[in-house]
């Protein structure tokens, strides 16, 4: 594959802040989001915008094939174009689509990557069209917000958590969140809130993202009649950070 991938490697272009389009200018989002591909997957990227991340696997010589579906027009036009310019044509398919309606039996996909949604529309993307994934393909989600009812989903449609990280980018807290199906497991609810995986690591990444969050909820207490989800959230945060 990392043969076939030199041979169709066209000339690097410019992006539109003069930044070289390459391996190297994935975000450190979208970086470590590639991280979690499995070597050799055939990858559908859903919200594929301009479809750097199946372009840069592709490019790396760490997948073998890869779907960038996109719902609206210009993002889809913008992936055709990156793929087009990049000389992928015969490993990247770009399909205009809903959600995973972009995939096809005859794909093979083993992996999905859903970024840089909330995570209701990731939860509503996956319930939609779940039978497309025959149950066998890694979930890679990187949800902005909405992680609980995410967690929920996948719970409570048999999806094992395998990896969940927290990492921060321009003043933003950003959770990935990768999933199997597998063992049915029953998460609790401040596991849903904060993640399994995360509340026993308990990254300083993740301790700093929640001490900011704490911050907000007791401004919102103190400055409004705030729901009682909103001091029942405030709890549990203050009960994580306490040493």
């Amino acid at each position: 594959m990392r043969g076939i991938a030199r041979q169709n490697r066209a000339p690097i272009r410019a992006n539109e802040e003069g930044q070289r389009l390459n391996e190297q200018t994935l975000s450190m989002r979208l970086e470590r989001v590639a991280a979690q591909v499995p070597a050799g997957a055939r990858l559908a990227d859903i919200g594929s915008d301009h479809g750097y991340l199946p372009v840069a696997l592709m490019r790396r010589g760490l997948i073998a094939a890869a779907v960038a579906g996109e719902v609206a027009l210009t993002p889809f036009r913008a992936a055709e174009r990156t793929v087009r310019e990049e000389g992928l044509e015969q490993h990247i398919t770009v399909r205009l689509a809903n959600g995973l309606a972009a995939i096809e039996p005859s794909d093979g996909i083993t992996a999905v990557s859903l970024c840089g949604m909330g995570g209701e529309t990731i939860r509503d993307i996956l319930e939609r069209d779940n039978m497309r994934l025959c149950g066998k393909a890694r979930l890679i989600l990187q949800p902005n917000g909405g992680e609980q009812p995410l967690r929920r989903w996948l719970m409570e449609n048999g999806y094992r958590i395998l990896h969940e990280e927290v990492l921060r980018e321009n003043r933003f807290d950003y959770e990935i969140i990768v999933a199997e199906r597998g063992e049915p497991v029953a998460y609790t609810d401040l596991e849903l809130y904060f993640g399994p995986l995360l509340m026993q690591a308990r990254s300083e990444a993740f301790l700093r993202k929640w001490q900011r969050r704490l911050r907000l909820k007791q401004r919102i207490l103190a400055h409004q009649a705030a729901p009682e989800e909103v001091a029942r959230h405030v709890r549990w945060i203050s009960e994580l950070l306490e040493p």
